[in-house]
């Protein structure tokens, strides 16, 4: 893979086939726009086919992991729906390329993953945040349906009850109140993330990488099997809620910093 040709994601890979994938929009805390959205849809097909690497990070530049989706890209997405038809493409991409990708991937949550921040970083096969980081899919808060795979990927993890607590709220939750419920792997102090994660990703990358790569194949045909089930009902209805009053309020409101006044429609 062209490493060059990527400019909203930093790509290193070292000496040992761990190669970092670094959302790199620092200034706006990552949040996910058309430019990363797209290196996204390709990034982990060419990984899985490059020779060199032998099991990812997925981490963010800055202070956050990733704060999910743009607030200018939204008010594109309600005024031109045609955007979000072509969003919700490259979505389902990124999803099943990170199913499909034989490859380990590891989250590296090094500040709040939010919305589709936190996502992807639930579809990375092992999960590692600071304990004080937000994680939590707050679509709802901005009259969103989670629809991006947060219904899909959520129930997974940590049963319906849970998912359904979090996902109706958009309430989020500490890296270490999300370790507890099973949302994700580890929750460590920020001084040891690099560490904990680095010594993970050189024990996948000196492992007999056939028999990981195909166990991990093996643990998603199932999970695959539910994504595929829901995540285009669950777009359709994000799709929905996209030219709803609520929404415009909520996007309106973030602009001028205020709380929005929902009201049903």
């Amino acid at each position: 893979m062209d490493f060059a040709s990527y400019e909203a994601l930093k790509l290193e890979c070292d000496d040992k086939g761990i190669l970092t994938i670094t959302f790199n929009r620092p200034d706006t805390l990552n949040a996910i726009d058309e430019h990363i959205d797209t290196e996204l849809a390709r990034v982990f097909t060419e990984a899985s086919h490059d020779p060199r690497v032998r099991v990812m990070i997925l981490t963010g530049a800055g202070r956050a992991f990733s704060a999910g989706g743009d607030i200018e890209e939204m008010q594109l997405v309600i005024d031109e729906p045609q955007r979000f038809i072509d969003g919700a493409r490259r979505g389902k991409q990124v999803l099943f390329s990170m199913l499909d990708c034989p490859k380990p991937i590891i989250a590296k949550i090094n500040g709040h993953a939010i919305g589709l921040g936190a996502t992807l970083a639930l579809f990375c096969d092992l999960s590692y945040a600071t304990l004080e980081a937000k994680i939590g899919d707050p679509h709802v808060a901005v009259g969103f349906v989670a629809g991006d795979g947060g219904a899909a990927i959520w129930p997974q993890l940590v049963g319906y009850a849970k998912a359904k607590e979090y996902l109706l709220t958009g309430d989020l939750l500490t890296g270490e109140q999300a370790e507890k419920i099973g949302l994700i792997n580890y929750a460590v102090p920020a001084g040891e993330l690099d560490e904990r994660v680095q010594a993970m990703a050189l024990r996948l990358a000196t492992g007999a990488s056939k028999a990981i790569e195909w166990t991990k194949l093996s643990i998603n045909i199932s999970l695959k099997h539910i994504v595929h089930s829901v995540i285009d009902a669950s777009l359709a209805y994000e799709a929905l809620s996209n030219q709803t009053e609520d929404h415009q309020e909520a996007v309106n409101a973030f602009r001028e910093k205020r709380k929005p006044v929902f009201k049903g429609r």
